[in-house]
């Protein structure tokens, strides 16, 4: 393989994981030990609230008062599709019993999950989508009881249009709590006497972290976050919209990646060429991220063959991965690992984050090699189910008994001879 890196990230997604992990863990002990209050002295200190961290139905409603019609109706139409595709990706799964052999049925059962704890950032940017992905997604599912947290802005709370967000898609509690002291609180049941039982949502590395060391006391949907984007391109591609895709993802924050493989030279330098004027034009918090993450994390890297560009896009498996090219079919089939695949230029990172449908929760750091994003099926537990007739353990019965012998685990063989002899008394079926 013959690749040349244009631009070469100094920073990788995995920079400065050691002293965010001891940072985390830190904050996540203190929490356990010292319950409510210590999550509350967090956000005192941390967010600059000192109200209630269960949001009253009164500052519901003066959210709903403050956020416009249109915003209104904006939010109303994500929530429709996404709802609508959540919808067909309940129905694609169902419960179901086969007989596998005469007498032995076995079969899946699908359970909600009981309680999920929906983190949607708000600090540098109000993620009003995030809310509709997460809770939206677990209504559908079935999910008994919804905690959702989202950082306050100071004594203000958290912001209207992501309170408004949150009630309309189903939250049953809203806590005005954010970074790691949201996802203890929701991990632990703080103020609910619920724990959460799987913890789903975007969020910084401070937040993907205290997710990724909570796991397996609870559940998560992956590790989401920091975002990134890679655009796959070639001569045909436009370089400004392709520019403008890369900066649209850095304005996530400083440690967002943005990568752009591609065929072409010319795409590759007209690229890199317009994409300061790009950052420039943006507002300054917006600015500052996209300046640093490009810095940064941006790499570009020339290919000589459309099957090369495949492979390495495969190897970083981005979350958000864009296709700008003259055989937009083939990439489509060939590739593999990513988050979510837009495909060719009428389509954009962007639509999928805001409002398009798909969910906008998925893999970051490598772990599209394993796992898609966030989805119904997330909050649904697929179980076994098996039952049997008498004269089915004839067969069955047998057959264990003499594989667990031969594992050498002789309780359950006889597990399996306790059967034999009170169903075939007399019968030598060993």
């Amino acid at each position: 393989m013959t690749i040349t890196y244009l631009k070469k990230a100094s920073k990788t997604p995995q920079t400065g994981t050691d002293e965010t992990q001891k940072i985390v863990a830190d904050m996540l002990a203190t929490i356990e030990a010292g319950g409510e209050e210590a999550a509350l002295e967090y956000g005192r200190k941390l967010d600059g609230y000192s109200g209630n961290a269960v949001v009253s139905a009164e500052q519901i409603a003066a959210a709903a008062d403050a956020v416009s019609p249109q915003l209104k109706d904006d939010i109303q139409f994500s929530l429709d599709r996404v709802r609508t595709f959540a919808e067909a990706q309940r129905d694609s799964i169902k419960s179901f019993e086969t007989e596998l052999s005469p007498g032995l049925w076995a079969g899946q059962k699908l359970i909600p999950i009981e309680t999920a704890g929906c983190y949607v950032p708000g600090g540098r940017y109000a993620h009003v989508a995030s809310a509709i992905m997460s809770i939206a997604t677990a209504k559908v599912a079935g999910v008994k009881h919804i905690v959702a947290c989202s950082a306050p802005n100071g004594e203000d709370g958290p912001n209207p249009a992501i309170l408004y967000a949150m009630n309309l898609c189903g939250a049953d509690t809203i806590l005005s709590l954010g970074g790691v002291q949201g996802i203890a609180a929701m991990a632990y049941g703080l103020f609910t006497s619920k724990p959460a039982r799987i913890l789903v949502g975007p969020g910084n590395r401070f937040v993907a972290e205290a997710k990724r060391s909570l796991y397996g006391r609870v559940g998560i949907d992956m590790f989401a976050g920091p975002t990134e984007i890679a655009v796959i391109a070639d001569e045909s591609a436009d370089p400004a919209v392709v520019a403008e895709d890369l900066v649209s993802q850095a304005e996530h924050g400083p440690d967002s990646p943005a990568w752009l493989f591609t065929t072409s030279q010319k795409l590759a330098d007209d690229v890199m060429a317009q994409m300061q004027t790009h950052i420039e034009a943006l507002p300054e918090i917006a600015r500052n991220a996209a300046t640093a993450a490009w810095r940064d994390y941006g790499e570009v890297i020339l290919c000589d063959t459309d099957e090369e560009v495949a492979a390495i896009s495969d190897e970083y498996a981005a979350e958000h991965l864009e296709v700008h090219t003259s055989k937009d079919d083939w990439f489509m089939d060939r590739l593999q690992n990513y988050g979510s695949l837009f495909v060719g230029e009428e389509t954009t990172v962007t639509y999928g984050d805001k409002c398009s449908g798909t969910n906008h929760i998925l893999p970051t750091k490598g772990a599209a090699h394993y796992t898609g994003g966030l989805s119904v099926h997330k909050f649904m537990k697929v179980v076994t189910t098996q039952r049997m007739t008498r004269e089915a353990n004839r067969e069955v019965g047998a057959a264990a008994a003499r594989i667990s012998r031969l594992e050498g685990m002789e309780g359950h063989a006889r597990a399996a001879d306790v059967r034999l002899r009170k169903y075939f008394p007399g019968e030598n079926l060993a």
